[in-house]
């Protein structure tokens, strides 16, 4: 499956700040942008969809950044994709308005049932879990600072 780079990066960005804000600090873009290789530019045009979705929140000034807006317990997976693009979840339009043909047959048996699986996955899953799953993956000291 393939999904668009703003959903990719998305994921990626809000997951770092979900991992970095973790004792109450906001991440910067360009901390971001630094860790998760992802174009600054590009990341500005996205954190703002995270924002107006009311997933993370932005706080100006010297110690300014982003942080989860509330806890990711009470956010969906299906909310975090929905805000990135809203057509990966979106139930499929049947052009041909209900006839037998085979590209019906196919849209239903497949394409249905495949988002009906997607769907019921994203809407089930925290985003909690998505990140403990995350953290659990990376190497053992994952946060630790060397100087």
């Amino acid at each position: 499956m393939r999904v668009s780079t703003r959903v990719e990066y998305g994921l990626l960005a809000l997951a770092d700040i979900a991992l970095y804000s973790e004792n109450g600090a906001s991440v910067s873009a360009p901390e971001i942008s630094q860790r998760e290789g992802i174009s600054k530019k590009y990341l500005e045009q996205i954190l703002p969809l995270l924002r107006q979705a009311g997933l993370i929140r932005a706080q100006k000034g010297l110690r300014g950044g982003y942080s989860l807006s509330r806890s990711a317990d009470t956010m969906k997976m299906s909310e975090v994709l929905n805000a990135l693009d809203n057509t990966i979840l979106e139930e499929m339009d049947h052009p041909g308005g209900g006839t037998q043909g085979l590209r019906s047959a196919v849209d239903e048996c497949f394409w249905g049932k495949l988002n009906n699986v997607l769907t019921g996955f994203a809407e089930g899953s925290s985003f909690s879990d998505f990140v403990k799953d995350c953290r659990d993956r990376m190497a053992p000291g994952w946060d630790m600072y060397v100087i």
